[in-house]
Formats: C-alpha cells, sequence, structure tokens
C-alpha cells in the first residue's frame, strides 16, 4: 500500500467515524421522547366538527 492508499482508508474510515456518530446522535434525540411518562395525548377532543356528516350520492 502506498502513503496515498493509506491516507484516503484514513479519511475513509474517519468519513464513515463521523457519520456513524451524527446517526446516533440523532437517534438518542428521536428515542428521548419514546417514554410517554406524562401519559398526556396530544389530542384533547374534537375541533370545530360539531355537526353530524351528511353525505349525498352524486347525480348525473
Amino acid at each position: 500500500m502506498s502513503d496515498d492508499e493509506k491516507t484516503a482508508d484514513a479519511a475513509s474510515e474517519d468519513m464513515k467515524r463521523k457519520f456513524r456518530e451524527a446517526l446516533e446522535k440523532k437517534n438518542a434525540q428521536s428515542r428521548k421522547g419514546e417514554a410517554h411518562l406524562d401519559g398526556d395525548s396530544a389530542v384533547h377532543g374534537t375541533h370545530g366538527a360539531v355537526t353530524k356528516r351528511e353525505f349525498r350520492r352524486k347525480s348525473g
């Protein structure tokens, strides 16, 4: 292996390591809210839909 190949391999491994760290950081951020320990839902009821929906057949 020449010096150029060694530096290319090292740069490739360094880039892989950086991407892996970034992915782990991203996944840790998204996993942070998965516990649902508060038990409170984001949905607290209907908003504005007071009447029953009416379906009509298309004529023609």
